[in-house]
């Protein structure tokens, strides 16, 4: 099975699938290309320092659907069976979600439906989670739609809220659990386990 990485940041959950891979924990799974909207995104130095093939599309002077267009055919010349959305910093338009539709996976750092939707991206979500007072958080594993965030959970894990944690350590501690299950779920992908719609 071929995935494809989506990525506009530093790419730590990817290091985790190269890692596994590289393990030999990942049979019959293949990192086809990661693709960033930053030609600076360290997940595309990551990814090419370590064999992969990567890809920048420029989104300057594109309409959100001519780039997810753009996105499509890329993903497709690399016979992309799952994509897998890491750290993207970008909404994605029906042009892409209908191409890939319930083959598309995203990690959030909450546990939604809390703390999701389009203003809830990176540090806002830890400095919302502290202002909240909860008393967990955690990550969430679900199916892209195109509601932000609203795609059907595949997995949810959590950890304790402590009150000395700042934005920082909980990005940290929710970190620990995205790169603990983003291989998994891959390969739960891959074998079967989980369809585009969870029981």
């Amino acid at each position: 099975m071929k995935i494809g990485v989506l990525a506009s940041t530093k790419g730590t959950d990817l290091q985790a699938i190269i890692d596994e891979m590289k393990a030999g924990h990942m049979p019959g799974i293949e990192l086809a290309v990661v693709v960033s909207n930053k030609a600076d995104a360290y997940a595309l130095e990551r990814a090419k320092s370590q064999g992969y093939k990567t890809v920048f599309i420029d989104p300057t002077g594109k309409t959100r659907e001519e780039f997810d267009a753009e996105l499509v055919k890329v993903l497709r010349e690399h016979e992309i069976q799952l994509v897998c959305l890491i750290g993207y910093m970008r909404i994605l338009t029906p042009v892409f979600v209908n191409a890939f539709a319930g083959r598309i996976i995203n990690v959030h750092p909450a546990l939604l439906p809390k703390f999701g939707g389009k203003n809830f991206f990176g540090a806002n979500v830890h400095e919302a989670v502290l202002a909240a007072h909860e008393k967990e958080t955690g990550c969430t594993f679900h199916f892209v739609t195109e509601e932000v965030d609203g795609g059907p959970i595949i997995l949810q894990d959590r950890v304790a809220v402590e009150p000395s944690d700042t934005p920082d350590t909980l990005k940290e501690k929710v970190q620990m659990l995205e790169k603990k299950w983003y291989p998994e779920i891959i390969r739960r992908f891959a074998a079967g386990k989980i369809a585009s719609v969870p029981n």
